[in-house]
């Protein structure tokens, strides 16, 4: 007689079964944390990169254009973009134009140098002793609001027409900023990321260099754009109210110049040259480091 019993497979022991789950959840986690990285194409940075600043100067060159031919305002009001450019073709033909930039960019720059200088251990300070923060913090957030052309006056009486004066508004407008900005990165800090840093014995400076510092980076890069926009506002002011021979012609006086003389090609020239150096600035130093800090950080994949 044909027996009809069926012999079962095997089952796989517990402790195999156990490990190709494992094996499996490893697998779907390194899917997830796997980045595809390719080379961009030139194409796609033309595209995505230079396209759309191009097209919006474009179209403001449009517009601006079509306001002079409808005669919207007066030519003493409004210069066209022949005007601005012939202006600009001047200053470089008599070789002012790079002094006139170079005199500005240097004063902001070195302002900015010490600003962080100042801004970075204050910040610190305040962000890591209670009663510093108690007592310091809110002055900090009402001179960040204090507009910086207040500081030009003051600056003047105290110090005379002088390249310290500038210096000194630019510390007023832009140490708050880069304080408020480091104080906001290290309250972002996860309180299990510190006590870990404790007990694998970074404690006191070398906790603040190689924990603290390092993990405030997303906010203190942050303080540092809005300080530099603070630096350069502040030194504008500066250059504006305070103009003087004996500080040289940077690109505040310029503008100031133009308005005493009723040149308005003038005036808009100095306009777009604040402007074009203050978006060179950040695209050159500040959005790159952002992005390289956020992406070492997982926080941009691709951009």
């Amino acid at each position: 007689m044909a027996s009809t019993e069926t012999t079962a497979a095997p089952k796989a022991p517990a402790d195999t079964r156990a490990k190709g789950d494992l094996a499996g959840v490893e697998a779907g986690l390194d899917a997830l944390d796997a980045v595809q990285v390719r080379r961009t194409s030139v194409r796609e940075v033309l595209v995505r990169k230079v396209m759309p600043p191009v097209v919006a100067v474009l179209l403001v060159y449009v517009v601006w254009q079509g306001l002079y031919w409808a005669e919207v305002a007066r030519v003493d009001k409004l210069p066209a973009p022949a005007d601005v450019w012939a202006s600009l073709n001047d200053m470089w033909v008599n070789g002012t134009l790079l002094d006139v930039v170079w005199t500005s960019v240097s004063r902001g720059v070195f302002g900015f140098a010490l600003a962080l200088a100042i801004g970075t251990p204050l910040g610190l300070l305040v962000a890591r002793v209670r009663f510093v923060r108690a007592a310091i913090g809110p002055i900090l957030s009402g001179l960040q609001s204090l507009p910086s052309v207040a500081w030009v006056a003051p600056a003047v009486l105290w110090l005379g027409l002088n390249n310290q004066m500038m210096y000194a508004v630019i510390l007023l407008g832009a140490v708050p900023s880069i304080a408020n900005g480091l104080v906001s990165g290290v309250d972002q800090i996860q309180p299990l990321h510190l006590r870990a840093g404790r007990t694998l014995g970074a404690t006191g400076l070398r906790g603040t260099w190689f924990i603290v510092l390092p993990a405030s980076l997303p906010g203190y890069v942050a303080g540092l754009k809005q300080g530099w926009a603070f630096s350069w506002r502040s030194l504008m002011a500066a250059e504006i109210i305070a103009s003087s021979p004996e500080l040289g012609l940077g690109l505040g006086q310029l503008l100031e110049n133009g308005r005493s003389n009723s040149d308005i090609a003038g005036v808009f020239l100095a306009i777009l040259l604040i402007l074009i150096v203050g978006i060179a600035i950040d695209l050159l130093f500040f959005s790159p480091l952002e992005r390289y800090v956020l992406r070492s950080r997982g926080l941009l994949v691709k951009n």
